[in-house]
């Protein structure tokens, strides 16, 4: 086999408009959700109490960390569906699709269950003032009836990206979020509402984003051949490749969790300023991840399309187009950061202490596209090739090989040691990635699911 780089598997321009066209939706799908997060922030921030903000604040979090931890369910959809679609197995499809609905109502039908256990956990682990605790709780006990619907989206729009349709995930995430936003407003100033009223917010937006996401469904299943059967919904045997990818996702989710809570936690040991001064800088990884998480999907819709159809000369054509616009955008993030760097800053925060911290750490910054550009690449190349076990490897390795010894050693730096081992973080899942590409392509072990 030929080596991967030459100028063989350089992308043409069809394959570079097929993969802005599926890149731009999620680009944008992606700035509505902080966006959500700010309108609710003013919507509450402006009551007479600010206990009803901590309320909010802190039992949403336990709503996103839950919600994030089963993300999961849209990119092992994703993958599957793709590899799926590649083969023009309409029937793959809807079984791939109806399982994944099925996995998401059983574990959003557990939430809400055991929702006042998970509540209580949390809530004792934050330990929030105890004028936040009885809003924080009215809170969590309503938002935990959206569960269902939310983890479904996820399910809904991993299966609509498998399909090469990013447009529809668009609208979902824009028309829910502006419904949410108009009924805080409804609920909190209308109604006379508090937290409870962001929560009802939260759970009608997610239904009627299931709703709306299975009528677009239903619309794509009407054009599709295939046929429903209802035999490998009813043996666990047939879940097995969903359950095998998803059981990798969820250990690589996990622990990219505990890698953030440490190093909020090692940042909180530091003091007020520089907790506050890390959070703001965190805005600016949210900035690069909306960006090139973008190409990231392309690819995972792509790359698993191609593998599906068995034509490997357009899985590498594709990678490679990808990272080439990936590169662009990292360069110009990097360039954005260095120029307006401050100014980004000065518009998170007006508390000038925290504004001088954030600026003396802010090089870390603008090196971190340039750095990372490869992990999300590379994630989206392993997701879309169901090789997710590969993906769960080179997290483990990247957290306990690399970030906790390098914050280890460079301790004596204090932050700066910290925010060194958490780009050298990023850096070693690019590297260890590109390392199990490199040796999949060169072992031609690129095979469908």
């Amino acid at each position: 086999m030929r080596a991967v780089t030459r100028w063989r598997y350089w992308p043409e321009p069809e394959l570079h408009r097929r993969i802005w066209s599926l890149a731009w939706p999620m680009m944008l799908s992606n700035i509505t959700v902080p966006l959500l997060g700010l309108v609710d922030t003013a919507v509450i921030g402006h009551l007479p109490s600010p206990h009803y903000l901590g309320a909010v604040a802190v039992a949403s979090m336990i709503f996103s960390i839950l919600y994030w931890t089963f993300g999961f369910l849209r990119m092992g959809t994703t993958g599957l569906v793709a590899q799926a679609s590649g083969r023009d197995d309409g029937t793959a499809v809807r079984s791939l699709l109806a399982q994944s609905l099925i996995l998401a109502t059983v574990i959003g039908t557990l939430i809400i269950v055991l929702r006042t256990p998970i509540t209580e956990i949390a809530l004792t682990l934050m330990d929030p003032a105890p004028n936040v605790l009885g809003e924080a709780r009215e809170y969590a006990a309503i938002r935990a009836f959206g569960a269902p619907a939310m983890l479904c989206s996820y399910a809904l729009i991993g299966w609509f990206v498998g399909n090469e349709n990013t447009r529809v995930p668009l609208i979902l995430l824009t028309s829910s979020n502006l419904l949410n936003m108009l009924l805080d407003l409804l609920f909190v100033y209308g109604f006379g509402m508090h937290a409870n009223g962001v929560a009802l917010a939260s759970v009608i937006a997610e239904w009627f984003s299931l709703l709306l996401g299975l009528w677009f469904c239903r619309r794509l299943l009407a054009q599709m051949p295939g046929e429903w059967l209802l035999e490998p919904l009813r043996r666990l045997q047939a879940y097995s490749a969903m359950i095998r990818v998803n059981r990798y996702l969820f250990i690589r989710t996990v622990t990219l969790l505990l890698t953030f809570a440490f190093f909020t936690a090692q940042g909180a040991r530091q003091g007020t300023d520089i907790l506050s001064a890390n959070a703001v800088l965190l805005n600016f990884l949210i900035l690069i991840s909306n960006a090139l998480d973008g190409f990231a999907h392309a690819t995972e819709a792509l790359s698993g399309r191609t593998l599906g159809q068995g034509k490997l000369d357009r899985f590498y054509r594709t990678v490679a187009g990808a990272g080439i616009w990936s590169l662009v955008s990292a360069l110009l993030l990097t360039l954005v950061f260095g120029i307006a760097g401050n100014g980004i800053i000065s518009l998170l925060t007006g508390i000038e202490a925290v504004r001088e911290q954030a600026a003396i750490y802010l090089p870390w910054l603008v090196a971190l596209p340039l750095i990372g550009i490869w992990s999300f690449l590379l994630d989206g190349v392993f997701i879309g090739t169901t090789q997710v076990r590969a993906m769960q490897n080179t997290m483990l390795f990247s957290v306990f090989a690399v970030f906790l010894p390098v914050w280890w050693f460079s301790q004596p730096l204090a932050n700066h040691g910290l925010w060194l081992a958490f780009v050298s973080f990023f850096a070693a899942r690019g590297i260890s990635g590109g390392w199990v590409y490199w040796r999949i392509s060169r072992q031609q072990g690129w095979q469908p699911s």
